[in-house]
């Protein structure tokens, strides 16, 4: 897996008192701390993981999920009642604590990433979060760790958010794995409003756009595209 810096401007707000990414780029600032008043706050651990990849990667901090995405990615997974998960694209392990936390007892978490540097953030706060033990980081070339997997491994829950122009190839490895029920998370699908502005040519909204169009057609998923953060998109495998 190649994990790309972010290019597109984001911004860094206070959300509950500390230094959180912001995420949802369509809603106002008032309408952001409005959402993040009546959501169910990130936990402490997720808060000061947050502070630390700002003052550590600055603008890539905006890779990040946004505090209300990571508590609907938990509740998605409660909701499931997934006990398997992927998440192709770690950074510094925020999406990974909020995964594994909705996952059921015993559950694991397969997380694919190339940085040691910035997985090795996410290690640490892991450990801290009491979540170390369910899980397990492979650090190489995320569809060669997919294609690695033994025959017949299945998901219940997988999050993709990493390198755009990878995302149809990631898709195609992870749709079968997915139990029936299953649901499948992509982000930056919305890539900020810029998928849908014609004049917007580069390499990575291009690639959103086929993204969406393949996922969208794709007969063996239900899909919504959410509004949240920078756009999510959400798939139940049929």
């Amino acid at each position: 897996m190649q994990q790309s810096v972010d290019p597109r401007p984001h911004c860094l707000a206070l959300g509950y008192g500390r230094w959180v990414t912001r995420r949802s780029e369509q809603l106002s600032e008032a309408l952001q701390e409005y959402v993040e008043a009546h959501s169910t706050p990130p936990e402490e651990i997720l808060t000061e993981l947050a502070e630390q990849t700002a003052s550590m990667f600055g603008a890539r901090a905006g890779m990040q999920i946004g505090p209300e995405q990571g508590t609907f990615m938990t509740l998605l997974a409660r909701l499931v009642g997934a006990a398997s998960a992927v998440e192709v694209g770690t950074f510094t392990g925020y999406s990974a604590i909020c995964v594994a936390r909705g996952l059921t007892d015993g559950g694991r978490l397969l997380c694919c990433d190339i940085s040691e540097e910035w997985t090795s953030v996410a290690r640490e706060y892991w450990k801290r979060a009491g979540l170390a033990d369910r899980i397990e980081l492979r650090l190489g070339p995320a569809a060669r760790t997919l294609r690695e997997l033994p025959a017949g491994t299945t998901f219940d829950y997988a999050f993709i958010d990493a390198d755009k122009t990878s995302y149809l190839e990631y898709w195609d490895l992870i749709v079968p794995m997915i139990r029936s029920n299953g649901v499948i998370l992509a982000d930056n699908t919305l890539w900020s409003g810029r998928v849908a502005d014609q004049r917007s040519i580069d390499d990575e909204v291009q690639a959103i756009r086929q993204f969406n169009d393949h996922a969208s057609a794709d007969g063996r998923v239900d899909i919504v595209l959410l509004p949240i953060g920078d756009g999510l998109s959400l798939a139940r495998k049929r």
